[in-house]
């Protein structure tokens, strides 16, 4: 094993994904480097990211003058732009993709935020940004949300890839996982190809964040997030057990993979890799802010793999269950507030580009 941590964790089982995307970074090597030096096999973006990206600089200055006058919207000019990084980026992960047979390198564009509780809202624009960006290796993100998950269904039965977003629970990723599998079971029926490619993003550092003011059982500060991922854990290795799916891999399909979301640190008193160390674990993805990964690429350590038997999980949830803290009242609460957030954040997005149309 190599003496970088970012290796031993890719040699794992895990896959590193970076939680970023710039037109700076796919002009200057920054994400090659990441590719070649720290293992970074593929990549998330979200209406935050590209804010930031947008306002940040004059990089996309350019396009946005020569563009602007002729889009339709303003959405679908922010489209635009996304598609140009995007399509770069799935390019410098297309190695990858191919060496991996289509498991790994894939990149990630989000619908509209505006859409999350539009089932056919969500399900057209999800097939016309995947054939407008022309890339076997981009996933469209579509929120795990109630309307969220008939879309989910209904996409991977059109063969298109999936990242499915927005999952804070057990409950709620099995729910995205179920939409997954109908999705497949309806190709197998119509005679399709059942391999459609698809993640299921667990947030994790919100869960910390939205307890941080609150009395948590004693050595427990800091692990609500680690205990819901572990609980998951436990779920997804039940699902690839069961005979539903069996049945569908001895047709062709492939797994959903278990993606950690959200494993920035938030507390400036926690280990600024701790979500990092704490959910390594094989055939899963974890995400990681740009200053997350060079941190765990510095000073992270691989230790224990995550549990596939959720003892440990179970126990730290009862005790915060018994010290007051509801976990699935928590859950809704926090994929509503990200809901919430993500249309903020597109808002934002949209304000951004308008104030450099002007």
């Amino acid at each position: 094993m190599s003496d970088k941590p970012t290796q031993q964790l890719h040699d794992a089982g895990q896959s590193l994904w970076l939680d970023n995307i710039t037109r700076t970074m796919l002009a200057d090597g920054t994400l090659a480097g990441y590719i070649d030096e720290l293992s970074v096999t593929g990549l998330t973006s979200n209406p935050t990211i590209f804010d930031k990206a947008i306002g940040g600089g004059d990089a996309y200055n350019e396009q946005i003058a020569a563009d602007g006058p002729g889009a339709s919207s303003t959405e679908d000019l922010f489209f635009d732009l996304a598609i140009r990084d995007l399509r770069g980026a799935t390019d410098l992960f297309a190695p990858v993709h191919a060496r991996t047979d289509g498991v790994d390198g894939f990149c990630s564009l989000e619908v509209s935020p505006l859409l999350a509780d539009d089932t056919a809202g969500t399900t057209t624009q999800a097939a016309q940004l995947h054939a407008k960006a022309e890339r076997e290796n981009l996933f469209i993100k579509i929120p795990g949300t109630s309307a969220g998950l008939k879309a989910i269904e209904d996409s991977i039965f059109a063969g298109i890839p999936i990242n499915v977003t927005l999952l804070f629970s057990t409950g709620q990723y099995v729910a995205a996982a179920e939409a997954y599998m109908r999705g497949v079971e309806r190709r197998v029926e119509a005679g399709l190809d059942p391999n459609v490619a698809s993640v299921a993003s667990l947030f994790i550092s919100r869960w910390d964040a939205a307890v941080a003011g609150e009395e948590v059982p004693d050595g427990l500060r800091n692990w609500l997030g680690i205990a819901v991922g572990w609980h998951c854990f436990r779920a997804y290795h039940e699902l690839l057990d069961s005979e539903r799916w069996q049945r569908l891999q001895n047709e062709g399909a492939r797994p959903q993979r278990l993606l950690w979301a959200s494993t920035g640190t938030k507390d400036p008193e926690a280990s600024d890799v701790l979500y990092i160390e704490k959910l390594a674990a094989p055939f899963t993805v974890n995400t990681m802010p740009e200053n997350t990964l060079k941190a765990f690429a510095d000073h992270g350590a691989v230790g224990d793999i995550v549990p596939t038997d959720g003892v440990r999980a179970d126990a730290m949830l009862a005790e915060f269950e018994a010290g007051g803290i509801g976990v699935d009242a928590l859950a809704a609460r926090l994929q509503e507030e990200g809901k919430q957030s993500f249309v903020k954040s597109w808002t934002d997005l949209l304000q951004t580009i308008e104030s450099q149309l002007s």
